[in-house]
């Protein structure tokens, strides 16, 4: 699957990124773990549908009650179709300098802030609804207008969510702009029991298939799809000692395509059947 660089496929100057930019983004099928490329933080105001996105060390899922600030770097997104016909969010980027400024402009400390999660989750209130609608009526305003629009908009929903969330909204902003060490063994563990492919993990971890693999060998000394066949496998006998599901119920979590697969991964690894526990 091709890596989508966002925003700039929904930019009509591929060579100039604003520093501001809205776009409205509408699908009518439904779209699992595409690969994106965030080049800007973003809020994503979910309106229409279900969204679910991965990061490198966590994964969230949102409806449209809720709406998602971004952390730029590298997401598997999921986007579904609910009871309407159409997937609808509308889209605000947003540049390092812009967040800067505003920061500088607003708050008091210069805070240091490391391993913030890489999203926000903002409940959507009746603020939120009317704030959209008139990021949509300021959209066909002149060019040489929206600049200057977009950055009192931006600033007014900066200040109203500082409101609302108050000094953890505030650490998140800072966290965005705190460069990260590497997080790879963070990102493989988090991902030990999802279903997720080693492809998708080393995208996760911005890395090529082999790059990713090489790593990994490096740092646990064996194969990555054998330590993660063993991890899951383990998780899945003490789910299935405790009682809490059935072998039916667990095997396409752990990464199975059947029950059959799954059954005899699972006799070779502790020597007795699923159903044998």
């Amino acid at each position: 699957m091709p890596i989508e660089n966002i925003p700039e496929i929904y930019l009509d100057n591929k060579k100039e990124k604003p520093d501001l930019f809205v776009y409205d983004f509408k699908m009518t099928s439904n779209v699992v773990k595409s690969k994106v490329n965030l080049g800007m933080n973003m809020f994503s105001f979910l309106q229409v549908g279900k969204k679910q996105v991965h990061f490198a060390g966590t994964a969230v899922a949102v409806n449209k009650d809720q709406s998602l600030l971004l952390k730029k770097g590298n997401w598997l997104w999921t986007e579904l179709l609910d009871t309407e016909a159409i997937y609808y969010c509308k889209l605000f980027f947003f540049s390092e300098k812009r967040l800067l400024e505003f920061l500088e402009k607003h708050t008091e400390n210069k805070v240091v802030v490391t391993n913030e999660e890489p999203y926000f989750i903002i409940r959507n209130d009746a603020y939120i609804t009317s704030y959209l609608n008139s990021l949509s009526t300021i959209s066909d305003a002149p060019a040489v207008f929206m600049e200057n629009l977009l950055s009192v908009k931006f600033e007014e929903l900066m200040l109203y969510l500082i409101q609302k969330y108050g000094k953890k909204f505030e650490l998140y902003l800072y966290s965005l702009i705190i460069s990260e060490g590497s997080a790879f063994k963070k990102t493989v563990e988090s991902k030990i029991h999802s279903n997720l492919k080693l492809e998708e993990i080393a995208f996760l971890c911005h890395m090529s298939l082999s790059t990713f693999k090489r790593n990994f060998i490096k740092e646990y000394k064996t194969s990555p799809g054998k330590w993660l066949q063993d991890k899951r496998l383990q998780k899945a006998k003490r789910l299935l000692e405790e009682g809490i599901c059935k072998p039916s119920e667990l095997y396409m979590e752990f990464g199975y395509n059947n029950l059959s697969n799954f059954s005899i991964a699972f006799k070779n690894k502790f020597g007795i059947s699923p159903n044998q526990v």
